[in-house]
């Protein structure tokens, strides 16, 4: 909080230990909710851009790192929703060839099927989870992968906590639906993808 305060007062230096403390949650929030590395770096940086920026609207009613995540939220929504209107509009070529690029690159340590598996799996539960709604990634995105609790995600959304276990929980049912439909998951294997997706680094 002394950080924040001396940000407040227009100190870059406080902003940029700040941001140096956030900035890698930042990024992984804001990967999974986009869906590659590009986007959600430029999201990031509209995000960080933003807090600057509206420093002084921050009035400590939650952590700093919550309102940094609900401003990292917005912005990755703000352009999946700017996308969506591209494609209704003009389609465009598919990307999914680019998709390695946000992959681990293989350790050779391990064995090289188990190696191809797991980046199988990555690159199944990537397509589904780009498949969901924004509101069902967004909730997703919060709880399984920054690990927020349904407290912390309803600050971070003006949403009552009974709301956001029900929207989390829908979300889960949609993206191991999507699992099944992938054709590489049995039921028992897609339900705990879809609800422990932290797990496998995911």
């Amino acid at each position: 909080m002394e950080l924040v305060a001396r940000a407040k007062k227009g100190d870059q230096d406080a902003f940029g230990e700040l941001v140096r403390l956030h900035e890698r949650k930042v990024y992984n929030l804001a990967v999974r909710m986009m869906g590659n590395p590009q986007d959600g770096e430029d999201a990031a940086q509209e995000a960080l851009l933003a807090a600057w920026r509206g420093l002084a609207m921050f009035k400590g009613d939650s952590s700093f790192a919550t309102w940094l995540y609900r401003l990292t939220s917005n912005a990755c929504i703000d352009r999946l929703r700017k996308e969506k209107r591209r494609t209704a509009i003009a389609p465009s070529v598919s990307l999914d060839g680019e998709e390695g690029d946000a992959l681990p690159l293989p350790d050779l340590r391990y064995d090289p099927a188990e190696t191809v598996e797991r980046q199988e799996l990555r690159a199944a539960v990537r397509r589904c989870m780009d498949a969901l709604s924004g509101e069902h990634r967004q909730v997703l995105s919060l709880r399984e992968f920054s690990g927020l609790s349904y407290a912390e995600i309803g600050g971070m959304l003006n949403l009552e906590e009974g709301t956001v276990k029900s929207r989390i929980c829908r979300a889960r049912l949609q993206l191991r639906k999507l699992l099944l439909a992938d054709g590489n998951f049995s039921e028992e294997a897609s339900s705990k993808i879809a609800g422990r997706g932290e797990r496998h680094g995911l």
